[in-house]
C-alpha cells in the first residue's frame, strides 16, 4: 500500500457516511428510513481513497509509469 494516507482517508471518510446508514438499517425503528443517496456516496467515497495515490509518491512508485 503506497498510498496509505490517501487510502485510509478514504475509508475513515466512507466509514463516517455509511456507519450510521448501517445504523438505521438495523435499529428496528420503522419510522428510520435507509438514505440510499448517502450509502451510495460512501462507496464511492471508499472506492476514490483506495484508488487515490498521494503527493508524496511518485508515479514510478505507484507503478503508473
Amino acid at each position: 500500500m503506497q498510498s496509505w494516507r490517501t487510502t485510509i482517508l478514504g475509508i475513515i471518510g466512507g466509514l463516517m457516511l455509511l456507519l450510521p446508514q448501517l445504523q438505521a438499517a438495523i435499529d428496528n425503528d420503522p419510522t428510520t428510513n435507509l438514505n440510499y443517496e448517502q450509502v451510495i456516496a460512501a462507496f464511492a467515497l471508499l472506492g476514490a481513497g483506495i484508488a487515490a495515490r498521494d503527493n508524496k509518491v511518485s508515479s514510478e512508485k505507484a507503478g503508473a509509469k
